[in-house]
């Protein structure tokens, strides 16, 4: 694939910043390069020095859990960093088109309206599925990005595979990013093992859903390694704090926490489908493979001002389009879920 025709020409030239620790990637010595304060800081642990600007050891544990190559790996401050670098990588403002499918996640349109960028939006079907003719139909000559989110957020449904594939196949001007923030809490395989066979795909992902480390902010985007290259070149030198590293490093290595995240929230989430389902005055569940289940009821803005004044928080999505009269509510501890339920039955008693 030629990525220099999808790059910006001066993204493509551009020489990045080099940082002392880009220079000497050594841990041991006398460090005088990089103005730090050599008295250490007022904390309990030094946080003084430089994080590694690369993140290599984060990559190489990614790199064994995923099971894909650190050259594959780049790491941002939240996944919402990945978004913005791809797109200002590859739209030139106004120039440039990219295509969403609402209703899903809200900041690939925040990133493209703050780079200025022209949205074209091809909403999903009444059953949150991918129009592909619509979307294929919409593609513009400057058309550089196509973005889908799968689990997607808010409706918590996965998108057909066979769809994701007619767009791969038949996009070729730009990338088309596969947003899987929640795709630890579905049986779908994910797309990173499909990467080589598919040179315009970058496939995000986070640890802030299963593995629990959303005040941490650290998002992966997976792609080519040219792509990768470009990504680390435009990012901020020091975009993941040592603090992050030490800690995001430590939690990747406790793979039974993970494992027991996936399995406890899945069976809380069935228990309360299972109680919400009994409930007349839930419309309907839609089908979920993430860790929150939006729900169509009667009354909804009230239920949900009812719910914040009881200190019980969900998210009323009424407001988006194909989501009427629906609250996405995530799946709390066992007692958390139970509160929320009885709330609602006091609500509509």
């Amino acid at each position: 694939m030629n990525y220099q025709s999808i790059i910006l020409p001066h993204i493509w030239n551009l020489k990045p910043y080099s940082s002392a620790r880009d220079e000497f990637k050594g841990k041991e010595g006398i460090f005088l390069d990089a103005n730090e304060n050599p008295l250490g800081s007022p904390l309990s642990e030094n946080w003084n020095r430089y994080p590694d600007p690369m993140q290599w050891e984060i990559k190489e544990e990614l790199a064994n859990i995923k099971k894909v190559p650190v050259d594959q790996i780049f790491i941002g401050n939240g996944s919402d960093e990945a978004i913005d670098l791809i797109i200002r990588m590859t739209c030139a403002g106004a120039a440039n088109s990219i295509i969403l499918c609402p209703p899903t996640y809200g900041m690939y349109e925040v990133s493209a309206s703050i780079n200025n960028v022209n949205i074209i939006s091809v909403p999903l079907t009444k059953d949150y599925q991918l129009n592909v003719s619509h979307i294929l139909a919409s593609v513009q000559e400057d058309t550089r990005i196509i973005f889908i989110c799968s689990p997607n957020n808010p409706t918590g449904n996965k998108i057909n595979r066979t769809d994701i594939y007619s767009i791969i196949e038949k996009f070729q001007q730009g990338f088309v990013i596969i947003d899987e923030a929640y795709i630890d809490f579905s049986d779908e395989p994910s797309f990173l093992h499909e990467l080589n066979t598919f040179p315009n795909v970058i496939v995000m992902q986070t640890l802030s859903k299963a593995y629990g480390l959303a005040s941490l902010r650290l998002g992966m985007a997976f792609a080519h390694p040219q792509i990768i290259q470009i990504l680390n070149k435009i990012k901020p030198p020091y975009n993941i704090g040592g603090a992050t590293q030490a800690l995001v490093l430590k939690a990747l290595r406790n793979r039974e926490f993970l494992f027991n995240s996936i399995q406890q929230i899945n069976h809380a989430k069935n228990t309360l489908i299972s109680k919400l389902e009994a409930m007349p005055q839930v419309i309907r569940i839609f089908p979920s493979h993430a860790n929150f289940i939006l729900v169509k009821m009667e009354k909804a803005q009230e239920l949900f001002d009812y719910l914040i004044s009881q200190q019980v928080i969900t998210r009323n999505r009424s407001n988006v389009a194909l989501c009427e009269s629906s609250i996405r509510i995530t799946v709390g501890l066992p007692e958390e879920n139970q509160v929320l339920v009885q709330k609602m039955q006091e609500f509509y008693s």
